[in-house]
């Protein structure tokens, strides 16, 4: 090989040198650098995600506080007094109530309006501060009208 290149005219000698220099720093940057870089964007995306993730947090955080602040004095009414007084304001007839040890309480209802349960479930949780656990709703036998078993807690 070295007897081949020596017998090659000096002008092609420089540019084959030339060439496998230029291979050469291709051939690092593709192992190296490329890698490298995929890697940094990789991490400036996840940088960036996290960035919102802990903008979000804030908010929440602030939120919260601002909550407890306002709502201090609602968290000291218990759970069965808010469901029963919200229910009789609604007009929804409750069949069963039934607290357990966790500090959660299950309801259950029959032949509920549907858009009062849903009235209901929204001030359980925006106004009232509670929070639905679970919910299963099912058609009842009346056009409109739902059966719900729901599960309450303190948010």
């Amino acid at each position: 090989m070295k007897t081949w290149f020596r017998q090659l005219p000096q002008r092609d000698q420089i540019a084959l040198l030339l060439l496998a220099g230029a291979l050469s720093l291709w051939l690092v940057y593709q192992a190296l650098l490329m890698p490298a870089k995929t890697q940094r964007e990789r991490l400036l995306a996840t940088n960036d995600a996290a960035a919102q993730l802990l903008g979000r947090v804030d908010t929440k955080v602030s939120q919260l506080m601002y909550l407890r602040e306002q709502g201090g004095s609602r968290r000291s009414q218990n759970i069965t007094a808010t469901i029963n007084s919200t229910t009789r304001a609604l007009g929804i007839a409750v069949q069963r109530m039934q607290p357990n040890s966790r500090g959660e309480v299950q309801i259950r209802m029959e032949d509920v309006d549907y858009d009062l349960l849903v009235r209901w479930l929204h001030r359980i949780e925006v106004v009232e501060g509670l929070l639905i656990v679970e919910a299963s709703i099912a058609q009842s036998g009346r056009s409109g009208s739902v059966n719900a078993s729901i599960r309450i807690a303190q948010s």
